[in-house]
């Protein structure tokens, strides 16, 4: 059996629903391929700025990004630039794949952030764009499996190329 580990940062600013978006994750991870034991760690950082930098040395090199924001919170929207950036000065140059997750979409009376202006943003960093309800159970799954399969295509891209090392030419 072929084990594949990721190192999944879930990011972004207090109180966007990090938290209650892993926990939703967690509460099932029956949806799975079964021809693979994948193994999702996902690392759920604080988003208070005092915290940041003693989470930041847990990282190490990404390999996924979950970069979450509230939808009723035009600030933490803003604040994913800064979240990208730190990202990209642990991952050493390597692209990481992630999602963009807007958050708290039972809220819509309450709504800053117009959907078409995150999914324009989410494109321009290379991202998916997903909106979901922690509170709700909404949505939660589909980012996570989305950059579960982007890993997956990630480890398949990259035994090719060592396999096409080892090959002779």
């Amino acid at each position: 059996m072929v084990k594949l580990r990721a190192r999944c940062l879930l990011v972004g600013d207090a109180a966007v629903g990090k938290s209650a978006l892993s926990q939703m994750f967690h509460s099932d991870g029956t949806l799975f391929q079964k021809n693979y034991s994948m193994e999702l760690y996902i690392i759920d950082s604080a988003g208070r700025e005092t915290f940041v930098e003693a989470c930041e040395k847990m990282w190490g090199r990404p390999s996924l990004v979950c970069l979450v924001f509230d939808l009723t919170s035009e600030q933490s929207f803003t604040s994913c630039s800064h979240w990208m950036e730190r990202v990209r000065a642990h991952s050493e140059g390597l692209h990481v794949p992630g999602v963009l997750v807007g958050n708290k979409s039972d809220l819509s009376a309450r709504r800053e952030v117009q959907a078409s202006v995150a999914q324009e943003w989410a494109q321009s960093q290379g991202l998916e764009y997903f909106e979901t309800s922690a509170k709700e159970m909404e949505n939660c799954d589909a980012p996570l499996l989305s950059l579960a399969r982007a890993f997956h295509s990630l480890y398949h891209e990259r035994l090719e190329a060592i396999q096409n090392l080892q090959s002779p030419g």
